[in-house]
């Protein structure tokens, strides 16, 4: 870690897809700033929870949950509240990225898609809001993607959803603002995690996409962990309604 936030010691966090890839990274990377850490998602983590364990002297909440089911999704952010107090820093991390074309989409595909990378934002950002209030605030920070800004085929719901986190996390920043609750959009370029390696990680594709980046070094998960815990620290107090790319400069915004 290159920085300490020490307003996220004892703070209350939530984070989907918490126990693998770039969830695995936040977990860590909150669990190391003192926070009190509450994840779910669908396959065991008890091996990483063992793992946080041994490193940190404290074990992270695990809750198995498929947040598409959005009843079990708050049943699992009431569970963190109970154990750790009210959740004042959100990160929905959790998506899936599966590749297809087009004309090969259904109904049941495009509802899975979006309920897994857009649904369950809207809706865990929903259940967040009463605690936050009662707590005098709390910071909200969504994963969207560079790839619905780059244009890129070959998931075309996936990047719908994606340009749809950042009009909700602007919509959501305007409406509790007064509240002082802060609502980011956190964007990644390529991070290869386990899952992207054993997927579409080649050679020529990847040497194709750092020539795209300013930076020529491959992104890990570690280095999309620590913006987020920014975003969460009071340090960014006066950011809200915000996307903040970290993609090794393939993008520009502005």
């Amino acid at each position: 870690m290159h920085a300490t936030f020490p307003d996220l010691d004892g703070a209350s966090v939530f984070i989907t897809g918490g126990g693998s890839g770039i969830g695995a990274a936040l977990t860590d990377a909150f669990m190391s700033q003192g926070a009190k850490v509450a994840f779910v998602q669908r396959s065991d983590a008890t091996d990483f929870c063992d793992e946080m364990e041994q490193k940190h002297g404290v074990r992270p909440l695990f809750v198995s949950c498929d947040i598409t089911d959005i009843p079990a999704l708050k049943g699992a952010i009431d569970k963190a509240a109970e154990a750790h107090g009210a959740v004042t820093v959100l990160v929905n991390n959790a998506a899936n990225d599966k590749r297809h074309a087009t004309e090969e989409v259904d109904e049941e595909f495009w509802d899975w898609s979006q309920a897994i990378n857009l649904k369950a934002y809207f809706f865990a950002c929903q259940h967040v809001i009463a605690g936050m209030k009662a707590a005098g605030g709390g910071s909200i920070v969504n994963f969207t993607s560079i790839s619905y800004m780059m244009g890129n085929a070959g998931y075309a719901a996936y990047t719908t959803a994606n340009s749809g986190i950042n009009g909700m996390t602007r919509s959501l920043a305007r409406e509790f603002g007064p509240d002082k609750i802060r609502v980011n959009a956190v964007a990644p370029g390529w991070v290869l995690t386990q899952r992207q390696k054993d997927l579409w990680v080649t050679p020529e594709a990847l040497g194709a996409h750092i020539d795209r980046q300013c930076l020529k070094e491959e992104l890990s998960p570690e280095d999309i962990a620590e913006p987020v815990l920014f975003l969460a620290s009071k340090t960014s107090r006066a950011m809200t309604g915000q996307a903040l790319v970290v993609d090794g400069g393939v993008v520009v915004t502005g």
